[in-house]
């Protein structure tokens, strides 16, 4: 059957009409006043909010959390304006002699205290040996990078001949980190750009038509990272301006991708292009502003997580959808506006021209339509197969294994762990009352996988504190067990309140505050995302089904990207922080597509039925959905040139979930459980069945 487009009358207004919001965006001068008072208000922003800086990414773990609690406790013991280094000494696979170790202490001895000197501490291997020294916690990252690279050529002058010392332990991982970042921001942004320059071109297939939407988008990008810098700063919360540059360029591009392609279809129809542009404006409106107001209300969940830069995370996202909204429902049809039909150039879309939508998605959706139950089955299959993956997945990434570059921090915890009990690297910190100390010695070095515990230093108010090391790698399930342990056997030792910290408790903590957050967060977001769907399409049956699919299919997402992380690209586990984030994007993002095609499918049932107003919309927005899901998925692909792995692993994630959506289930799951159900799909509303 083939199915086209007729032109229509062009649309005529009485005089005395008051003009439509989407006449006065593409009317001529208006469309010149929206230019002049967005680059208006562009430049406000950037004069009054430009000198605003975001804060740093900050721990993964709320500020009650009891290693957060140690960590205050220990700035008010003296020395606390130092932390300590960890120098790692070894000599290609050959034992250390003692005038090595002495050459060792003597160096220490230069570059720390003479008063107070950390002699070295052989391997029992005699092959490495470690010195800690400490240092000035600098406030400012770039000081704080500064300092350890001073630090660092000081070593590589006065280490012993044939020595290597590598410098590490927690001042040195964070500089390391900051380093790492370097430029990392400028080459998102140019890849991302790059990304998207590269798929709208291939998508309009018009050397000049994608430079509109790109601007348009490039400006909203600015003016988001402007803007939730200020607001970053006024609440105090952390966030990755990475992940919202990449939200707001694969948001407004689809968004975007959405209005022109029915621009496109409209221009066939309207002799005017103004009118053709009114019409597909107005035309897309309801599904971009559900779209966003789902993602936006999905983010703005976020805000009830525990973990501060979650929370940042939320905020910061939700402030740049909406900046992306204002430009894309506002801005971006002025300028077509101005620009005209000729835009499209060499494929100018002309009035009476017939459009066909027998193309490929019409052929599949017509064959989905017609064995609606095989579709479904082998669709849920496969998203089940694909779920597996998240069986025996492991989450929480240790400190060594969160970033990608290769690091002097990394590589000296690397040695450590081979020569030493590998707990060496990262000791726990133990805080409890000064006259519970040999109490609370005695029940730590009861628990089973500790080696050493040794007192560290009094505070004024009374609290003393200890050093614990273990036999387990600082970050594995063990040491995240051991954390579990020491806390136990700390919290039963009468009247010490004693408190346990370091880094594998951080981690622990990270673990239960993410998991909290997912419980709390994870039924706010199917709730927002199905409220809108009902509100859209007047239905309760079709929202739920399609939540469920949703949700089926991010879990599938989540499932092949542990698995792919682990097996190809090698990495131990999945940080704590993905699969809260990834899901909520997923989820969100992947009603996104569902709404846009039902959007039509509810259109187009009125006038055709079910079965068939679901396989016409599959057919009308295969191209423009597919093209949006390839963009959005390609932007999110881009976390993967930033140095941490959570950023990485994100980007997988959410990236091959996007493609998951666009390609099996809008294009096949969701067309074939809509057919299945026929008109109870919109219960308790009705649509007029015609086939």
């Amino acid at each position: 059957m083939t199915t086209s487009l007729r032109p229509r009358p062009p649309e005529t207004r009485p005089e005395h009409a008051r003009p439509t919001l989407a006449h006065r965006l593409t009317g001529r001068r208006a469309a010149v006043a929206v230019l002049a008072l967005a680059l208006l208000l562009v430049g406000l922003v950037s004069t009054t909010l430009g000198s605003a800086e975001a804060p740093e990414r900050g721990d993964a773990y709320p500020a009650t959390a009891e290693s957060a609690v140690v960590a205050e406790e220990l700035e008010t013991f003296p020395g606390s304006d130092q932390a300590p280094v960890l120098l790692v000494a070894t000599k290609g696979g050959a034992q250390l002699t003692d005038q090595d170790t002495s050459a060792l202490d003597a160096m220490a001895q230069r570059l720390g205290s003479p008063d107070d000197p950390s002699p070295a501490r052989v391997s029992a291997d005699g092959e490495a040996a470690t010195l800690t020294l400490p240092v000035e916690v600098a406030g400012d990252s770039d000081a704080h990078v500064a300092m350890i690279d001073d630090l660092r050529a000081d070593v590589a002058d006065h280490a012993p001949d044939g020595v290597t010392v590598d410098v590490t332990g927690g001042p040195a991982f964070g500089a390391d980190i900051s380093s790492s970042f370097d430029g990392a921001d400028f080459t998102l942004l140019a890849v991302t750009i790059g990304v998207v320059a590269v798929l709208l071109l291939l998508t309009y297939r018009s050397p000049v038509l994608w430079l509109v939407p790109l601007a348009v988008v490039g400006i909203a990008d600015q003016v988001a990272g402007t803007v939730t810098a200020a607001v970053g700063e006024a609440s105090g919360l952390p966030f990755d301006a990475g992940i919202v540059s990449v939200l707001v360029f694969g948001a407004g591009a689809n968004y975007a991708l959405l209005l022109i392609s029915r621009y496109r279809e409209e221009l066939h129809e309207h002799a005017d292009h103004r009118s053709a542009l009114a019409t597909a404006w107005r035309a897309t409106l309801p599904a971009i502003l559900a779209s966003n107001a789902t993602v936006v209300l999905a983010l703005a969940t976020l805000l009830l997580a525990v973990v501060p830069g979650t929370r940042g995370l939320g905020l910061a996202s939700a402030v740049g959808l909406v900046i992306a909204l204002l430009a894309i429902v506002l801005v971006l049809p002025a300028a077509l506006a101005l620009v005209g039909r000729r835009v499209f150039w060499p494929f100018i879309p002309r009035a009476g021209e017939p459009l066909s939508h027998d193309g490929i998605w019409g052929r599949i959706s017509r064959a989905v339509v017609a064995r609606p139950v095989a579709c479904l089955g082998s669709g849920l299959a496969l998203l089940a197969l694909l779920a597996s993956g998240l069986v025996g997945a492991s989450i929480g990434l240790s400190q060594a294994d969160s970033f990608r570059p290769e690091s002097e921090s990394a590589d000296g915890l690397v040695t450590v762990g081979e020569h030493f009990p590998a707990g060496a690297a990262a000791p726990f910190s133990v805080t409890t009352d000064e006259g519970s100390v040999p109490a609370t010695i005695s029940a730590l070095e009861s628990v089973d996988g500790v080696t050493r515990v040794a007192p560290t230093g009094a505070s004024a108010d009374g609290r003393a504190s200890l050093t614990v090391i273990g036999e387990p790698s600082p970050g594995t399930p063990e040491s995240l067990d051991l954390a579990s342990d020491l806390r136990a056997a700390a919290h039963d030792v009468t009247g010490a309140d004693a408190l346990v910290g370091g880094g594998s408790a951080e981690l622990l903590d990270a673990r239960t505050a993410a998991e909290d957050d997912l419980r709390t967060v994870v039924p706010l977001v199917l709730l927002v995302s199905v409220t809108v769907l009902v509100l859209l399409l007047r239905a309760v049956v079709g929202p739920l089904v399609l939540l469920a699919l949703n949700a089926a299919s991010a879990l599938a997402a989540i499932g092949l990207g542990a698995w792919l992380d682990e097996h190809l690209l090698g990495h131990p586990a999945l940080d704590v922080q993905v699969p809260l984030v990834a899901f909520l994007f997923l989820v969100a993002l992947g009603i996104d597509y569902t709404i846009f095609l039902m959007h039509r499918a509810r259109a187009e049932a009125t006038e055709h039925g079910t079965r068939e107003g679901v396989a016409r919309a599959v057919a009308r927005t295969g191209a423009v959905i597919t093209s949006a899901g390839v963009v959005l998925a390609a932007v999110f692909a881009a976390l993967g040139v930033l140095p941490l792995v959570v950023l990485g692993q994100l980007g997988l994630i959410v990236g091959l979930g996007v493609l998951l959506d666009t390609l099996l289930v809008r294009t096949v799951i969701v067309p074939a459980a809509t057919a299945l159900l026929g008109d109870r799909f919109w219960w308790p509303g009705r649509v007029a069945s015609r086939s």
